[in-house]
């Protein structure tokens, strides 16, 4: 980013919507398989998130019969609006799979067409679509006619840094009725190596009327920001940043309305909200996949607190959910132990 760039002044209380859907909050949590199931995404809304999207669920009906895919599909309890992701290449089987989702409570369908994964893109879906423009068009146009809930996009700026079409995909989803646009600032040849850029952003917000979402290496108050002022994006798209720091959505809205930075969440809050979000875990998942479901999860909690390593190997041989709990507690109180004598 460079000190040239125009920047706008930030709204306070700036509010964008998705179709019916007025959304109050500058903070998306975005997609990401493994990550954002039901107990994530409401802990996310709670903490200041404005829209929360599903986990990516293929188009192929034929596939959803699994345990993942149902636990995928279920929003018992959510917030309005409930937005689930799907992924495709074929434009009937993904329009047929918004419908699908329509009828089980979808209230918004967002379109992949930014996952770098190989798995996903060797069955030309997810980013690899990027390469063919016009069976973008057919696949937005035929989805968007086949639901009357809003459609929205998130995709990258392109398939390789000498291909970046990301202004044509976005100028092609605004004519095809797509109602918001989540970009990513990297190619797909990037994955996710490198610095995320916010030149294609700007450019993309230019070029369009609908909202955009800025997403990529956002993953501080002040990169929120500097992000959304130098893009003039309607809202930031928050991924890996939230693994483990879920308070980050409250951080940003904070630092938005105040300028101010809030104070690192206590010892006895990240406990507390750790275990909350274990309990919700255990009863999302059940009593066998639940506490190995929580290990990813209380590795990212505590990957910055010194001298977790050691806790968090014995952790991660607790297949008990209540030994984890009892564990995660006696955890705490030697931390909390230590910073009192230290006071």
């Amino acid at each position: 980013m460079t000190a040239t760039t125009t920047t706008r002044s930030l709204q306070t209380n700036h509010v964008f919507s998705i179709g019916p859907y007025t959304i109050d909050s500058q903070m998306i949590l975005a997609p990401m398989a493994g990550v954002t199931d039901r107990p994530f995404r409401q802990l996310c809304r709670s903490l200041g998130a404005g829209l929360v999207i599903s986990e990516m669920l293929t188009a192929d009906a034929s596939l959803w019969g699994s345990r993942k895919s149902s636990l995928r599909m279920d929003h018992t309890g959510e917030a309005e609006p409930i937005a689930v992701q799907i992924a495709g290449g074929d434009p009937d089987m993904i329009a047929e799979a918004a419908r699908l989702n329509a009828a089980n409570g979808a209230q918004i369908i967002d379109i992949n067409m930014g996952c770098p994964a190989k798995k996903v893109c060797k069955k030309a879906a997810g980013s690899a679509l990027l390469k063919d423009e016009q069976l973008v068009a057919d696949i937005l146009q035929t989805v968007v006619k086949s639901v009357d809930i809003p459609v929205t996009l998130k995709f990258r700026t392109g398939w390789s840094n000498e291909e970046r079409n990301a202004v044509r995909i976005a100028r092609i989803a605004e004519d095809a009725g797509i109602q918001a646009l989540a970009l990513h600032g990297r190619t797909r040849a990037d994955a996710f190596a490198g610095q995320a850029e916010y030149d294609t952003i700007a450019s993309v917000v230019n070029a369009v009327k609908i909202p955009v979402f800025a997403n990529g290496d956002i993953d501080s108050p002040h990169k929120a920001k500097t992000v959304l002022d130098y893009t003039g994006a309607a809202a930031v798209m928050i991924g890996r940043a939230a693994q483990g720091r879920p308070w980050i959505f409250r951080e940003i809205a904070h630092y938005l309305q105040t300028g101010e930075q809030l104070p690192e969440p206590s010892l006895i809050e990240v406990r507390d909200i750790l275990s909350t979000h274990l309990r919700e875990l255990y009863r999302f998942y059940g009593e066998f996949m639940g506490p190995r479901i929580a290990r990813k999860h209380v590795s990212w909690y505590l990957q910055t607190v010194p001298g977790s390593e050691i806790f968090r190997k014995t952790f991660n041989a607790i297949d008990n959910a209540e030994e984890q709990q009892t564990s995660i507690q006696n955890f705490f109180e030697q931390l909390l132990t230590k910073e009192e004598k230290a006071a």
